[in-house]
């Protein structure tokens, strides 16, 4: 299971297993593929890999989760996914899958544990049930300041696989790390996700995915700026006019000039900042909260505050219970201080 972010020593993971006379079957493929250029939410084709002529096998689009048929003859499945710590980042929902169909078909998984470059801070909403999709499976806030591989342990023991069966998961530890630590991932995880600061401001910024503001795709700013054409110039001054590229090729107001907020030099973030969308929601004429909009944010809760006119504070203070009940859950499956 591996994308642009499996490597090892600047050498694909991959290359790497058959260097060493590992004998790999296939390669499973996550969104964004298995190269990591497709659009999100793009659905990502099955195809060979033209360097090693291994089957690729897509786990987005139609099939999320491996097949029987697909694990026929497989003694373990390798696990090697960077992860930006957002519960809408869907990684972590394709890691859920891949362990349910490993403890299905009783084959070990081995994690290849990663750092967590939002680890320094668990915000945000906690999901609640019905709110369960493909970008938020579990009952975690956005924000939950766990490497993929605590994750895993937590996925299993609280039991949310089908049927509450137990995958025998192999947790790779990482060297030397704890959850303060900083880190600048040297391969970008996603299209949209270009540099560190757009890691950073992706928790806040994702939910504009769900209204109709852009957050950056199709500019070299993704989720770093946010704006519309219905805007006012006069109170967003700062301009921006997407077009087809790389990871986005037909962005929100594609070619149409927006008005909004450039946060390339904000500070770095240690919780959610909902200032720029109850900011934008004030400015809007239109219509803004679509269906998805509560899917990412795992409630209708926030919605429904910020249509109320609750304030930052306020709406956060609303989170503080879930967040110590999780942080409690959390506690049980760390790996590092």
């Amino acid at each position: 299971m591996a994308n642009q972010t499996s490597t090892v020593d600047n050498k694909h993971l991959v290359d790497f297993l058959l260097d060493n006379n590992i004998d790999v079957m296939k390669v499973f493929a996550p969104e964004h593929g298995f190269r990591g250029k497709q659009d999100a939410g793009a659905k990502i084709e099955d195809g060979i890999d033209t360097k090693t002529g291994l089957p690729i096998l897509s786990l987005y689009g139609s099939n999320k989760k491996p097949t029987k048929d697909q694990l026929l003859n497989v003694d373990m499945i390798v696990f090697d996914i960077q992860d930006v710590g957002a519960r809408f980042y869907t990684y972590i929902s394709t890691l859920h899958y891949v362990m349910e169909a490993a403890a299905e078909s009783d084959i070990p998984v081995v994690l290849l544990d990663r750092p967590n470059p939002n680890a320094h801070y668990i915000d945000g909403p906690v999901l609640k049930p019905g709110y369960e999709s493909f970008v938020g499976m579990h009952p975690v806030p956005v924000v939950y300041g766990m490497t993929i591989g605590e994750y895993g342990l937590m996925i299993n023991g609280e039991g949310w696989l089908a049927n509450k069966v137990q995958c025998n998961l192999i947790v790779v530890p990482i060297k030397n790390y704890n959850h303060e630590s900083p880190y600048e991932l040297p391969i970008k995880p996603s299209p949209n996700l270009p540099n560190a600061k757009s890691i950073n401001l992706y928790p806040s910024l994702c939910f504009f995915e769900g209204t109709p503001i852009s957050a950056g795709r199709g500019t070299e700013m993704q989720f770093q700026i946010y704006g519309a054409p219905e805007l006012s110039p006069e109170d967003f001054i700062f301009q921006f006019t997407p077009k087809a590229n790389e990871g986005a090729k037909d962005p929100k107001f594609k070619n149409q000039i927006c008005h909004g907020e450039d946060l390339r030099n904000s500070s770095k973030l240690n919780q959610i900042d909902l200032s720029w969308l109850i900011k934008a929601y004030q400015a809007s004429e239109n219509d803004f909260f679509n269906a998805f909009f509560a899917k990412l944010a795992g409630t209708d809760q926030l919605e429904n505050q910020i249509k109320a006119g609750s304030s930052s504070e306020q709406i956060r203070a609303t989170w503080q219970q879930d967040l110590a009940k999780f942080k409690l859950i959390r506690n049980n499956y760390l790996l590092y201080p």
